[in-house]
């Protein structure tokens, strides 16, 4: 069963790239006392997550702040050097958090991981975005198949 509108976050821990090298930080940190834009990619350097996802959250940053977003959160099943890099690559550094799911932890608590297997990419996450207010989701889109439409930045506009 996957999470819905209305459930607290679980706890969970990520790997997010700092300055100092890799750095845990757990749902608490990142959602406690805030509205946070959250979104889910299967894979970083992936073509629709990098040519589409990412930057759409990059270039809408000032509006999605301005209807009163606090933190903008990209999550994947990738390891830390991979999500600080992708950041970089996306410049997204200092605008979208990038947490790295490296075990698929927090995906499989959402009941939104997917198996990527057949395409050799073994277990990931579903596309996904949500509006978490305070550690509570308000605005949950999943996206079905290999679409890419509900978990958009603009699509995300709409709902705030």
């Amino acid at each position: 069963m996957s999470i819905k509108v209305g459930d607290k976050l679980p706890d969970a821990t990520f790997m997010e790239m700092t300055a100092d090298g890799p750095a845990p930080v757990g749902t608490a940190d990142v959602f406690g006392g805030k509205t946070v834009a959250l979104f889910a990619v299967p894979g970083a350097f992936t073509p629709t997550c990098s040519a589409k996802h990412l930057p759409g959250f990059v270039e809408k940053l000032d509006e999605l702040k301005g209807k009163g977003v606090d933190d903008v959160v990209c999550t994947s099943v990738n390891d830390v050097f991979v999500m600080g890099a992708w950041g970089k690559s996306a410049s997204a550094d200092g605008k979208v958090r990038m947490l790295a799911d490296g075990n698929g932890t927090f995906a499989k608590a959402l009941g939104l991981e997917m198996d990527g297997s057949g395409f050799g990419m073994g277990q990931r996450s579903q596309r996904y975005s949500m509006i978490v207010k305070d550690g509570v989701v308000s605005e949950l889109n999943v996206e079905q198949g290999g679409e890419f439409k509900v978990s958009s930045a603009d699509y995300m506009l709409g709902q705030l």
